[in-house]
C-alpha cells in the first residue's frame, strides 16, 4: 500500500497526459500510486497509458468508465483508493517535483489537519507561465470554513492533497454539481478538519479556451447553489452570504471586462458593490469599469 494515492482524471486529454504523468515521476517523494480514471475518452489515451503501465506496473492502476463528468471520475478513484493519503492531479496540469513532499509536511504531527493545498502558477496551453497565485496568507490555514464560504481563501484542486478518511467523514464530490464541486468537497471537510497551507508553488494549472470556468452563466448557477446549500451552517451566516456574493458578482464582472463585454462588467461590478460595500476591491472594481464604460480609462 501506498502512502499517497493520486487521482488523475482524463477525458480526451491525451496531449497533455505524458506531462502530467512525467511529473509525477519526478516527485522527490516517491511512495505513490497512481489511479487514472478514463472517463470514456475517445482520443488514443489508452495507447499513451498503455507506454506507461510498462513501465510503472503496479504503480499506475488504469480504470475506465463511462463519461460521467469530472465528478463521477474523481469519485471512482476515491473509491478504489487505499493509501491513507490522497491527491489530485488533473490530466493537463502540472506538479512540480516537489509537490507531494511540500503537501505531506502540512500533515506531520498534526491529526487535526485533514487537507492541504499549496500555491499555483497559471499556464496557458502552451505551458508558458502567465501568472503565479499567491494566495491570502491571513487566513491561509488552520479552522477557516467560514473563508472558504466567503471565497476569501482559495484552494486549487490540482495543489490539493487529504487524508481519505475525509471522505469516510463527509462524502465524496456532489456529482450533481457541475461546477464548484471542489469548493463544495473542501468547505465540507474543513466544517471538521483544519486546513494546512504549503506557501510554495506547488502546481501548473493550465487554462484553455474551452475551459468550464469560461462558461459564466454555468458558474454563476453552481457558485449561487452552493451558497444556498450551505446557508446556515457555522461561520456561514447572512453576512458571510453576502461577502461570498459580492466575491461571486465582482469574479463575474471580471470575465465580462476580459470578454470586452463592458454592460455586463459594469452591472456585475455594481451588484457586488451593493452586496458589499465595505470590501475595497468592489469598490475598485465597480469604478474602474464605470470609467472604462464611459470611455474615460482604458
Amino acid at each position: 500500500m501506498a502512502t499517497v494515492d493520486i487521482i488523475v482524471p482524463t477525458y480526451n486529454t491525451a496531449k497533455y497526459l505524458p506531462i502530467a504523468l512525467d511529473s509525477v515521476l519526478a516527485q522527490t517523494f516517491e511512495d505513490w500510486r497512481i489511479l487514472l480514471i478514463d472517463d470514456g475518452s475517445t482520443d488514443n489515451t489508452a495507447d499513451i497509458v498503455a507506454s506507461y503501465q510498462k513501465r510503472l506496473g503496479p504503480k499506475l492502476v488504469y480504470i475506465k468508465q463511462s463519461n460521467g463528468g469530472v465528478s463521477a471520475a474523481r469519485n471512482n478513484g476515491i473509491r478504489h483508493a487505499t493509501a491513507e493519503f490522497l491527491a489530485l492531479l488533473d490530466a493537463d496540469d502540472v506538479w512540480l517535483p516537489w509537490r507531494l513532499a511540500e503537501s505531506l509536511r502540512c500533515f506531520e504531527d498534526r491529526p487535526e489537519v485533514g487537507l492541504a493545498y499549496g500555491l499555483i502558477s497559471r499556464i496557458d496551453s502552451e505551458g508558458s507561465v502567465i501568472d503565479t497565485f499567491k494566495g491570502n496568507r491571513r487566513n491561509a490555514k488552520g479552522k477557516i470554513a467560514p473563508y472558504i464560504y466567503m471565497r476569501s481563501v482559495q484552494l486549487p484542486t490540482s495543489s490539493m492533497m487529504f487524508r481519505k478518511a475525509c471522505t469516510d467523514k463527509v462524502g465524496v464530490f456532489d456529482e450533481t454539481l457541475k461546477q464548484t464541486e471542489d469548493r463544495d468537497l473542501w468547505l465540507r471537510m474543513a466544517f471538521h478538519y483544519e486546513v494546512g497551507f504549503a506557501p510554495r508553488v506547488i502546481s501548473l494549472y493550465r487554462t484553455s479556451d474551452d475551459s468550464l470556468t469560461t462558461d459564466s452563466d454555468g458558474m454563476l448557477k453552481a457558485q449561487l447553489r452552493f451558497i444556498e446549500k450551505h446557508y446556515g451552517a457555522p461561520g456561514c451566516g447572512m453576512k458571510a452570504r453576502r461577502i461570498a456574493l459580492s466575491h461571486i458578482y465582482r469574479q463575474r464582472a471580471e470575465a465580462f471586462g476580459l470578454r470586452k463585454q463592458m454592460q455586463g462588467a459594469v452591472q456585475s461590478s455594481l451588484r457586488a458593490l451593493a452586496l458589499y460595500p465595505l470590501d475595497l476591491s468592489n469598490v475598485r472594481t465597480a469604478g474602474s469599469f464605470l470609467l472604462r464604460y464611459a470611455g474615460l480609462y482604458r
